[in-house]
């Protein structure tokens, strides 16, 4: 569990971050090269996920969606300095909640 937790979190900064990078390169007018280095990142996102040991890929990007809200929360609080809302925190909860059904749940 442990290790899924870590490459969820890398995963995310990875894709947050890609996207972050084009972001700010596209609309507000940071060199062309910050985006460049974004879409690595976001390689580096699709890569990462292929090392979560859940078998089936639907499942984890799934459970990516929920997490990278989350982080999304996170990375708006700590990097654009916006503080979330009560609403923002109780749609992130319901996300993890949702997140750990998924991929904790016993099946057969």
């Amino acid at each position: 569990m442990i290790s899924a937790f870590i490459l969820f979190l890398l995963a995310g900064l990875a894709e947050i971050g890609g996207g972050y990078l084009i972001w700010l390169s596209l609309r507000e007018g940071k060199p062309w090269y910050w985006a460049v280095f974004g879409g690595g990142a976001l390689v580096l996102y699709g890569i990462i996920a292929t090392y979560q040991a859940f078998p089936t890929f639907g499942r984890v990007y799934a459970a990516y969606g929920g997490v990278f809200i989350v982080l999304s929360v996170l990375w708006g609080w700590g990097i654009d300095r916006k503080a979330p809302d009560l609403y923002d925190w109780i749609g992130a909860g319901i996300c993890l909640i949702g997140v750990s059904v998924m991929l904790f749940s016993p099946r057969s």
